[in-house]
């Protein structure tokens, strides 16, 4: 739950503030008192566990109902709705509540079943695994508020508000009034986390007379990793009353496996003791929690607190508080993406005019680079300073003598392409550089001494936090031990944070790696003969694929042996934050450094457009025609645009869009080499921007073998493409045993065996199974 370094404690270990982020906290044991729970099996709905308060609702004792089954426990019609219910295909959450009615000696209980499934393993050696269906019932005391499948009626006027919203602060604020509205919590916060998951209160909805928490920031200690990673996959929690006494479960662990019973999707799973503790100590009775996700990743919270007593919506007003968080977490995606793209293409425009720029070999680097528009358009900072081929110029806040020179020479230590830190004085306190013109620095350290620096001034801000960060933890004797118990004091606390200048962003960072892939060719197309150029430049621009516990990964680039350029050819490889893989295959039209420059720049669109997005491959290829066509590119390229997106299995389902390419092969363990085709011929990149672009998919198993090529490799002048296709997957089935490095190598060895009459660029990936 909290990584592949942490190892979480053997359940039952006390817990204390100083082991907290090892908790196993969703094997807890125990529930919370307003339900119970039972875990039965399928499909004879035989009972195995069960909480000891089974019969304050059921009216059947916990140990009388291990063995039965839930016919005998819940009554006839009662279970049958619950096996109704599971019965049908899907996620059984979608269908939650199953509303019903109880006949406890001979009086009617309405309650809310909620069900969901668990899987525990296989029962025995080899057999295939098992899951258990977990019953919660809560009582649904009075009249319910709305019938769950109106759960959009309830909030309808809110989501008209949310699409009318004009900023990200109406979105917050329409969202923490509407959840207080709904559900009746005294306070209710919306939570928004850095990137190193400290949380800042952004909008607060409260009853008058309590303090505002909002503006307060809260240190990422109070929701360790195994609770962000329990609210990314369950996405609402409850707690009724926060001096609740736990329930435990019966018997303790699971029959069949000897484990505890996973209560990760649970909707009474107890809570750590410690965040009990924490609320508290806040003077918090019941509190309920809703998360914010961006790409299925915890991007914030509604925590909403309540401080009159215990208090519990029932579980139709839950759903419809989480609804409004998850329209919320679309809304706010919405707005990042569209701020994102915009962002996106303003840079890539001003990367491709210095990109051709460069070519200009008349001109200085240095002069072209600091003209308009200049470095500072592409990467916003105080000041830039170039040193290239001799020149030296800089635009922005000047830097002191030497400083540049300096900075230069420890970013050159770091043998980085890009070296990046918004603390200078505690990266390299040696260099003694002022704070006021250089906190921050992004370096591009280039061969033969040559660099980029731009610089950042010391961003002073105070941060004003829900009490002292760096005091944490109270401690107190317990017995023979010293306990570490959260802190007791939220009462606002300031702290100025000096030497630190704005951060530099990833996007920033892979900007301006491209852009250090540019001066790379520009540099060498000026000082290098053409011959080594050409071979020097296409390794810098066609970088070594990431590392993958799923994928073997290998890469080629032959230039073409009868021609001293550089060619259009291109691959690319990179992960998604959502654990799939892009795989990108491309061949511009022409040659020479006016089809490398076309290269770098379609390149460097499609990883732009395509990175973090939940767009599909057509969809990309579609935005990379408009951007083709916004920024006046005129170029042409056959490109293949894949993603690989993992199973737990070993395998993968592959999802691909083409234009123009040549069609990828398959080599499967054990059936041979498919040609996957599509359906239809598709256009070239740049021939129309508002072409339809298809996309098609297909299954891979474990130790399957994807192969992606450029015509280089099976175009011959005395043979037609399919041909060159069909010997290449013949190839491809006598070496697909080989490891994938060495199946490349043979591939080249045996399809060009008299060097290579065109550019080739050659993808290799396998699952590793």
């Amino acid at each position: 739950m909290t990584g592949p370094d942490v190892e979480l404690l053997p359940p039952g270990t006390p817990i204390d503030l100083g082991n907290c982020e090892r908790e196993p906290i969703h094997v807890p044991g125990s529930i919370q008192p307003h339900g119970v729970l039972l875990a039965v099996t399928e499909p004879d709905l035989v009972v195995v566990q069960v909480s000891e308060n089974l019969a304050d609702l059921v009216g059947v004792a916990a140990d009388d109902a291990l063995g039965r089954q839930l016919p005998e426990v819940l009554g006839v019609v009662a279970a049958e709705a619950v096996a109704r219910s599971a019965s049908a295909f899907g996620d059984l959450r979608e269908r939650n509540p199953v509303e019903m009615t109880l006949d406890v000696e001979g009086s009617p209980v309405p309650v809310d079943a909620l069900l969901h499934r668990v899987a525990v393993g296989p029962a025995e050696e080899g057999s295939p695994p098992t899951a258990l269906l977990v019953v919660e019932l809560e009582p649904a005391y009075g009249p319910r508020p709305f019938s769950f499948p109106n759960t959009y009626q309830a909030v309808r006027g809110t989501l008209g508000e949310l699409n009318r919203a004009t900023s990200l602060q109406e979105l917050y604020d329409i969202t923490a009034q509407a959840v207080r509205e709904l559900t009746g919590f005294d306070r209710v916060m919306v939570y928004r986390y850095d990137a190193d998951h400290n949380g800042e209160v952004v909008a607060e909805a409260k009853a008058p007379g309590l303090n505002s928490f909002l503006g307060l920031h809260y240190p990422a200690s109070d929701i360790p990793a195994q609770a962000r990673a329990l609210y990314e996959k369950n996405w609402i929690r409850l707690i009724s009353d926060v001096d609740y006494r736990p329930v435990p479960l019966r018997p303790v662990l699971l029959p069949l496996t000897g484990q505890p019973l996973d209560l990760t999707l649970s909707a009474l799973r107890s809570v750590s003791p410690i965040h009990v503790e924490y609320l508290q100590n806040m003077g918090v009775r019941a509190s309920m929690s809703i998360s914010l996700l961006r790409a299925e990743r915890l991007w914030g919270l509604i925590a909403c607190h309540h401080y009159s007593g215990p208090h519990a919506p029932p579980y139709a007003t839950r759903a419809a508080a989480e609804f409004l968080g998850s329209t919320l977490s679309l809304r706010l995606v919405d707005r990042a993406e569209e701020d994102e793209v915009h962002r996106a293409l303003r840079v890539r425009s001003t990367l491709a005019w210095l990109t051709a720029a460069t070519l200009d070999e008349d001109r200085p680097l240095a002069d072209t680079l600091l003209g308009a528009p200049s470095l500072l358009d592409l990467l916003p900072a105080d000041g830039v300073v170039v040193h290239l081929q001799g020149h030296r110029g800089s635009r922005g806040v000047p830097l002191p003598d030497g400083a540049a020179e300096a900075i230069a020479a420890w970013a050159a230590g770091r043998r980085e392409d890009v070296v990046a830190t918004d603390s200078l004085p505690r990266s390299a306190p040696e260099l003694r550089v002022p704070v006021g013109p250089a906190c921050g620095v992004l370096v591009l350290p280039l061969p033969e001494s040559q660099y980029v620096l731009w610089h950042r001034a010391e961003a002073v801000r105070t941060v004003d936090w829900g009490g002292d960060p760096h005091n944490k933890a109270i401690a107190a004797r317990e017995g023979d031990r010293v306990r570490l118990s959260p802190r007791k004091s939220f009462a606002r606390w300031r702290e100025t944070v000096r030497d630190r200048s704005e951060p530099w962003t990833a996007q920033e960072l892979a900007e301006v790696g491209e852009l250090r892939t540019h001066l790379l060719e520009a540099l060498y197309a000026r000082s290098r003969s053409i011959v080594r150029a050409a071979e020097t430049l296409q390794r810098s621009m066609l970088t070594d694929p990431p590392e993958s516990p799923r994928l073997q990964v290998a890469v080629r680039y032959v230039p073409a042996a009868r021609e001293a350029q550089v060619g259009g050819d291109w691959y690319d490889v990179f992960g998604q934050p959502d654990g799939s893989t892009v795989v990108v295959i491309g061949d511009v039209v022409g040659h020479d450094t006016e089809a490398a420059a076309d290269m770098a720049q379609l390149r460097g669109l499609l990883r732009g457009i395509a990175y973090a997005s939940a767009d599909g491959p057509a969809a990309v290829l579609r935005r990379l025609d408009g951007a083709v066509a916004g920024l006046g590119l005129r170029t042409l390229a056959t490109v293949l645009l894949a993603r690989l997106i993992p199973d737990p299995a070993g395998g993968a389902l592959l999802r691909w869009s083409s234009a123009g390419h040549l069609p990828p092969l398959v080599a499967q363990p054990r059936e041979g080499v498919r040609t996957l085709t599509t359906a239809r011929a598709e256009l070239l990149l740049g021939v129309d921007p508002a072409v339809r672009r298809t996309e098609s998919e297909a299954l891979l198993e474990p130790g399957s073998t994807l192969l992606l090529y450029t015509d280089g490799l099976v175009e011959r002048r005395d043979q037609v493409f399919d041909v060159g296709v069909q010997r290449l997957a013949g190839e491809l089935a006598a070496l697909r045993a080989r490891p994938v490095e060495d199946l490349c190598d043979d591939v080249l060895d045996r399809m060009l065996p008299q060097g290579a009459e065109d550019d080739v660029a050659l993808v290799a990936v396998r699952l590793r199974g």
